[in-house]
Parts: structure tokens; sequence; C-alpha cells
């Protein structure tokens, strides 16, 4: 029962997938019952060859016989080509369809799912949980059904030879069943374990290739190798004990397929010299109960390998299955309010957890205005920028942009319409005019426009290859200034209604901050502008600066009425020089 409730989940599973490959899959179960027939058939043949050319003597099927055990081999051979090569067609055709619909699932999660997950976990899951699964739905239960077809068909042929004996040869067979059942569910265990380590064991890696420059700085190699080393070890100790239970069903089948056969040739035997067989047919029968337990072997091997397969699946769609928690609206931005002219903060509140991080925020930002976010670490600032993007929904209160909530907006199309330079620098490992283009058509016209709009065609203009220059991983190629001009042009490129800065010009010297600053005054004109800052500069110009303290507004006006009334805008740090 508990095998064909494991059969049961994996096609369920996998159902979905299977629809456009009836072809294949015709083709594919023609060779697993090729392959059945001609195992058979090899069995079959025995009786005929040692009756009648070696008992008989028999001259004519001599020369008859030899080329019915080719075509026999023939048969059987072209059923495994088939069987394996479209079974392998469909398992990685599926996996890939799979693979995909993962990173698809995982990319519709909102920012509290990758905060909290590990981006190695993740990666072992897209990656090696995917392999597991692979290797069982291209090779692993092609196989198992191709041994139950042949099973079925040897099982048939022995009773047909002769029932009694048959009886005899499977008694034992009932008694491996406990076994075996405990040894697929340990084995589903282990392989559990050792994928979760597997996913600590990447997610480790990924924390040290990430942090590179403080170990190195901190000269902490032996320490983070030490780590390594423990979990690494952890995952050998694991493989270790899963290969040990694996290897265990072939002796007990072995010594359970001996106790049979002992039995077989005692009874077998006696019939023989009893005259009530004949030697061609002990011997056929024999060959097919040889042949018999070599696909049960197997079946009992592969039903331990697919807990493997069954962990990594459940792991996978784990995450396939869950929805997301930002659910997204049916209405299209850009045609429901081609132009937008206020986006509104209505009695906003937003918490993490037990962590208020915004209460009771209400004011509204206009065509054309340049709204700065002030405040100390913590104030909340960060927050109404995820809010306004959607990476989180408020616990209580809503924006609106021109009066219709955020929530009713498809999300594709209300971030085409903002674009956000923050102070970490995402930089991709393409071409500079990739980075800038980054998601959109590269029109070479506009990715030099927007470089010189954000004072970065200068020195793009005198690399070897232009805009075609490739950036290396995390933009290591270019100064940290340089990047953060890079992503500026990436702003700009966009053309959209909503810009935020999150300090995005903190890694520039003083002219290249001015010019930076001049260039997005006139790239923000016709735009509702965002600014995240801590310097007095960066904001000079703003329409209108909103003062957050402990996730509340303190206060909100033009400086010059901030610097007379707001005391907490004069305490904060770096806002008096």
């Amino acid at each position: 029962m508990k095998l064909f409730s494991n059969l049961q989940y994996l096609i369920t599973k996998f159902k979905p997938y299977m629809g456009e490959y009836k072809v294949q899959f015709t083709l594919m179960i023609t060779g697993m019952v090729m392959v059945a027939i001609g195992t058979t058939a090899s069995a079959y043949i025995i009786k005929p060859v040692l009756d009648k050319i070696f008992i008989n003597k028999n001259v004519n099927l001599l020369h008859i016989l030899p080329f019915a055990v080719v075509l026999v081999y023939a048969i059987k051979g072209g059923g495994t080509f088939l069987q394996s090569y479209y079974s392998a067609y469909i398992g990685q055709d599926i996996i890939r369809k799979i693979r995909d619909r993962l990173l698809g699932t995982i990319l519709s999660f909102e920012m509290d799912f990758f905060h909290k997950s590990r981006s190695g976990e993740l990666m072992s899951r897209s990656i090696n949980d995917i392999e597991r699964v692979r290797s069982v739905v291209s090779s692993t239960l092609p196989i198992f059904t191709r041994e139950i077809l042949t099973i079925v068909a040897l099982l048939a042929y022995i009773i047909y030879l002769d029932p009694k004996l048959a009886i005899l040869a499977l008694i034992f067979i009932p008694l491996t069943a406990k076994p075996l059942s405990m040894l697929a569910k340990r084995m589903k265990k282990l392989s559990h374990s050792s994928q979760e380590k597997l996913s600590d064991l990447s997610a480790r890696l990924s924390e040290i290739f990430n942090n590179i420059e403080i170990i190195k700085a901190y000269h902490t190699q032996k320490f983070e190798q030490d780590r390594f080393s423990k979990e690494n070890r952890q995952i050998f100790e694991l493989n270790l004990k899963a290969t040990k239970t694996n290897e265990l069903v072939s002796p007990l089948m072995e010594v359970a397929g001996s106790l049979a056969v002992a039995l077989v040739i005692i009874y077998g035997g006696n019939a023989v010299i009893h005259n009530e067989m004949s030697v061609g047919g002990f011997f056929s029968f024999l060959a097919a109960l040889f042949m018999l337990y070599t696909p049960i072997k197997r079946v009992s091997k592969l039903y331990n390998q697919m807990q493997d397969a069954i962990a990594a699946t459940e792991r996978i769609f784990s995450l396939i299955d869950r929805t997301p928690k930002i659910q997204e609206g049916e209405i299209d931005l850009a045609q429901k309010h081609p132009t937008i002219e206020k986006i509104c903060f209505e009695h906003l509140s937003l918490s993490y957890g037990e962590t208020q991080a915004l209460q009771d925020i209400n004011f509204c930002a206009h065509k054309g205005e340049r709204i700065a976010l002030v405040g100390n670490s913590g104030g909340g600032k960060s927050s109404m920028v995820n809010l306004l993007l959607r990476f989180y929904d408020p616990s209580s209160g809503e924006i609106t942009i021109n009066g219709t909530p955020l929530s009713h907006f498809t999300l594709a199309s209300l971030r085409r319409n903002i674009a956000i330079v923050t102070q970490r620098i995402y930089i991709f490992n393409d071409t500079i005019s990739a980075n800038v283009a980054y998601g959109e058509k590269i029109d070479e016209s506009r990715v030099i426009d927007a470089l010189t709009q954000a004072n970065a065609w200068e020195f793009v203009s005198k690399l070897p290859e232009g805009i075609n220059t490739p950036l290396s991983e995390y933009g290591s190629n270019l100064s940290g200034g340089q990047r953060q001009r890079i992503a500026i042009a990436r702003a700009i490129y966009r053309r959209p209604q909503i810009l935020i800065f999150d300090e995005a010009t903190s890694a520039l010297d003083s002219q290249s901050e001015e010019q930076i600053t001049q260039a997005l005054e006139q790239v923000s004109r016709d735009k509702i502008t965002f600014i995240i800052a801590h310097r007095l500069k960066t904001i000079e110009n703003a329409d209108k600066i909103v003062v957050l303290k402990a996730g509340k507004i303190a206060c909100i006006g033009k400086k010059r009425e901030l610097l007379k009334q707001c005391d907490e805008f004069m305490a904060l740090n770096g806002l008096q020089k």
C-alpha cells in the first residue's frame, strides 16, 4: 500500500506537466512492453533449445532457434533504447518546466520571504533538489515501471509452466515486505535530512563568497573553513547511512531468492527424475525465476531510491504550492491613470511582527514635487518606500494613486512606473548598456542619454568597448562612485513617473554630487520624487520634508520652516552642517 501511495504522490505532482507527451509516452511504454516480452521470451526459448536440439537432436531447429535468440534480444535491446530515450526526454523536459516554474514562483513571493530565507537554501532547492527529482522522473520511475511489467510477464510465464513450482518459488517474497518497508521509511528520513544539510552547506558557501572581503580583512579563513568542514562532515555521515540502508536491499532479496531457488531445485529435480517435467522445461523455469528475482531486487532498490525523490519533491512543492502574501490587483496603472498626479499616504501603519515600524502616516505628494524623508535610523523611511513598492502591505491604512488604492493595481504596472536607486548598488554580470536598460530593450541612444544625465558618460566613453563594456559580478571592475552613476542612469532610462533615491549620491565626490543633484532636479520636474537623505545638502531644494521619528511623522514642511519650528529636524545628526 505504501508503494502505491508513494507512486500516487509522485504521479499527482507531475501529472499536470505530462499532457503534451502522448507520442513520447506511447513510444516509451511500447519500449517497456518490448523489454518485458523480450526478457520472458529469452527464458521461454531455453526450453526448445534444450529439449528439441540437445535432447531430441532436431537438426532443422538447430538452424532456426539461434536466429530466434538474436531476434528476441534485438526486440529487448530496441525496447530498452525506446524506453530509455523517451523517458529521459519526458523527464528532462518536465524538470525544465518545474525549474522554470519554481523560480517564477519564488520571484513572486513578498520581500519578507527573502529576508527570512537564506539564498543558499533557495539555490539548493532550485538546483540540488531539482536534480534529485530529475534522476527519478527521467530514470528511476520509468525503469521501475519497466521492471514491474517484466515481473508481471515472467510471473505469468512461470505460473503457466508449473503453478505449484511457482508458488514454492515465490513463497519467501512476502516475508521481505516488512523489512523493505522499514528500510524505505529510514531512507526517506535520511534523504530529507541530507537535503536539509546540503541546503545549509549551500547557504554557508553563499555567505562565505558574499562576505569574502571581511573574511580576508579579519583573517578568519580558518574559522570559516572549520565551520564548513563540520557541516560537510555531517553530509558525509548522512550519505553513508543512506548508502548502507539502500545496499541492505540486495542481500535481503538474494537470501530470499536463494532459499526459493533451493526449493525449486529440490522439487523440480524430483519432477525431472520422475519424468513429470522435461529438462528444458525445468531449466526454462529456473532461468525465468532467476530473471524474475533480478527485477524484483531492482524494484526494491529503486523503491528505496524513490524515497530520496519524494523528500526532494516535498521540499520543491512546498515552495511551488505556497501562495504569495502580496496579492496583486487587476487594474493596469497606465490605463487607469496615464499620468500620476498625486500619491497619498492615508492613516498608514506597518508592523513587522511585534515591531511597529510606521504609525498613522498621513500626507500627499503631487506631480513635480520632491519629497524628502529624513530621520534617525529606524525612523521608518525605508518602510515607507517598501510600502510604496508593495514589498509589504500596510497593517492598516492605505496608499492611493490618484485616489485608487495601491492594492488594486497589478504589480507589473505599478513597478513599471517606479524607479529606485538605493545605497546598495545592484550591478549585473552583463554589459553597461544591458545594466542601464535592465529589463527593457536596449536603445543605445537612450542609454547614452541616461549615462550623460547621470554624469557617467564621461568615464564610460573612455572605456575600450564603451557602453558594450562587460561588468563583472557586483561591478567590481568599477569604482563605488561609477557603480552608483550606472544605477542612477538605470533609473533615468526607465522613464518612470515615480523616482525614489535612497542616499543616491552617497558614494560620489562633492563635484559629482552637485552635478548629479542638478541632473536629478532636471529629470524629476514632471515626476513625483522621494529622497531618503541624511545630509542637508541633498535635500536643500526639496518641496516638502517629512521628518520621521520612531515611525511617526514629527514634522512636515520646507527646510526654512522646519529649521524654525521643528526640534527633531534641527537635532538630526548631519542636518546641522
